[in-house]
């Protein structure tokens, strides 16, 4: 049995939390902004706020963080909802941001009645102007000492409308000298006349994630409100908003974000991916979003076994994409069926074969007895991959070349005999005896080979289009290169090919992952059509990224 790994430091201070009886349950949350797709930095979010509450007695919410109309839209509430069912996980409760705008708009109100936020005429331009430095203290806003009733009165106009985007602002009345730069009387509310997605046009006023986030978490009595790193300096506001309102204690905790290697993962940087052509939307396979990792054919087990390996921590470090693979291969290895298909194909005649004549052949379904067996036709002629055939055979050569044998993967022993090229030199035909009496399980020949290898019926083959897939980006980090990152995508990213499939495959299904013997994992892409199968290729069998590095 293998060791019980130990907490991480959030298990820690919710076990401590429990044993003391502050809480009886834990609630946590998951909050996507709807502006784009999940990518695998939320899928980490995803498996530990979920993955918490499975452990512990407790539930968690899922709460769209919609208090930007500009950029969100009901396509991508949709998708973050399919992607986290999708990765095994249900939420308790489905909140919006939006649902609080009525008490928000209180809130906003009990602070200025409290003497504690005020309505400002300066631009963004100017605020930032008097914001300071982290050396030197900010300016304070000559509308900062305006009256309770003129700031409630100008805050009660921006909700009616009666001013432009921009004109004014609310904001909190901390202190513009704080060694926090976000403690310098940050912003609570905008003027933003669009049309939101829920609220329609109801709203024209609407809160800045800071004043959003953690009074949602208090509505919603979120016990433990867990952040990226990034969100540190946050946490004083955050404090200072819940104890100025006196509601709900929640409490913030942050961990270190994973970014991986040869990737992107900012949903600005991916939004320019899409609209500028470079991929094939925000579910195309070479994309770390979670919609593009399941069009690839990535399991939701692989990456959540994938998030549990890498754990949670204090410092962010960059998580090679090679571990992630390991873990889909794990799991592939053990689920998907197997096929064969022939990527590269060069004819294969079997010359003292019958004409005409077809067997069935018995070959595995899958990765053990339980998976059965389909039977697959053998014939005179068969696709076999090129590679698979060296005029001049290298040392240690167990495939084919002149006068060596293989054997043909659940069919029998073949010779080569003969081969034929063109004028320039391309193998067109490979011409073979084979030896009845080496039939697969029943081989009575008394022949040894040292090679197998796989191929498909001419006669029977089915035609596939086939996507082999890469890493997108030529280096490890492309965030952290010097220039414009899009100058290190990756253009052999994508490889389309027309291939040789078994006929069994003429029937696959999209949820079904597949291994083509010997070339990969592969799936059907959702392009795939009656008359047009499509397969993507999920993961080689061995890491060739390794290799490379290696060289």
């Amino acid at each position: 049995m293998s060791e019980e790994r130990s907490l991480n430091f959030l298990e820690e201070i919710i076990e401590k939390d429990l044993a003391e009886g502050k809480y009886k349950s834990i609630v946590t949350r998951f909050p996507p902004e709807p502006n784009g797709y999940l990518h695998m930095g939320h899928a980490t979010s995803i498996c530990l706020n979920f993955g918490l509450t499975q452990k512990y007695p407790g539930y968690t919410n899922l709460r769209f963080d919609d208090t930007n109309p500009v950029t969100e839209d009901t396509e991508y509430v949709e998708n973050i909802k399919n992607d986290i069912k999708w990765l095994g996980f249900e939420w308790k409760n489905e909140h919006y941001a939006s649902d609080y705008f009525d008490t928000l708009y209180e809130y906003a109100t009990l602070l200025i009645q409290k003497g504690l936020a005020y309505v400002d005429d300066l631009s963004s331009e100017e605020i930032a102007q008097l914001k300071g430095s982290p050396t030197e203290p900010g300016k304070d806003s000559p509308y900062r000492n305006r009256s309770v009733a003129e700031n409630l009165d100008l805050f009660e106009r921006m909700k009616q409308g009666e001013f432009e985007d921009g004109a004014r602002t609310l904001r909190a009345k901390i202190d513009m000298a704080h060694p926090n730069m976000l403690m310098r009387d940050p912003l609570l509310y905008r003027i933003k006349h669009a049309h939101h997605h829920r609220t329609g046009d109801t709203w024209c006023i609407y809160p800045m994630y800071d004043f959003a986030h953690g009074q949602s978490d208090s509505i919603e009595q979120i016990t433990h409100s867990i952040c990226t790193l990034e969100f540190v300096p946050h946490r004083e506001l955050y404090d200072w908003l819940i104890e100025k309102l006196e509601i709900y204690p929640s409490h913030q905790y942050e961990f270190a974000r994973r970014n991986l290697s040869y990737t992107v993962m900012s949903k600005r940087k991916l939004l320019q991916l899409v609209t500028d052509k470079y991929v094939n939307g925000w579910d195309d396979p070479r994309m770390p979003t979670i919609s593009g990792m399941r069009r690839r054919g990535f399991t939701a087990a692989s990456i959540r076994n994938f998030c549990e390996t890498i754990g949670v921590a204090k410092r962010e470090n960059l998580v090679d994409f090679s571990l992630l693979e390991f873990h889909l291969r794990e799991d592939l290895n053990k689920t998907a069926l197997r096929a064969m298909a022939v990527l590269d194909p060069v004819k294969l005649v079997i010359t003292n074969y019958a004409d005409g004549h077809t067997e069935e052949l018995p070959s595995e379904n899958g990765p053990d007895e339980a998976y059965g067996h389909r039977t697959i036709p053998f014939s005179k002629e068969l696709w076999i991959e090129r590679e698979d055939f060296m005029e001049v055979p290298a040392k240690k050569w167990f495939r084919l070349a002149p006068g060596a044998m293989v054997r043909l993967k659940s069919a029998y022993i073949v010779r080569c005999d003969h081969f034929i090229k063109d004028e320039n030199g391309i193998l067109l035909e490979i011409q073979c005896t084979y030896f009845p009496e080496s039939k697969s399980g029943q081989d009575t020949s008394g022949l040894t080979v040292k090679g197998t290898i796989h191929w498909v019926s001419a006669n029977h083959a089915g035609i596939a289009e086939v996507r082999l897939y890469d890493r997108l980006f030529k280096v490890e980090d492309p965030s952290g290169e010097e220039g414009d990152f899009k100058d290190y995508i990756n253009p052999n990213s994508l490889q389309v090919i027309n291939a040789f499939v078994e006929p069994s495959l003429l029937k696959a299904s999209p949820e079904k992952r597949y291994q083509f013997l010997r070339k990969g994992y592969f799936c059907l892409d959702p392009d795939s059509t009656e008359k047009k199968l499509v397969f993507n290729r999920t993961v080689t069998l061995k890491d060739a990224w390794a290799k490379e590095v290696k060289k």
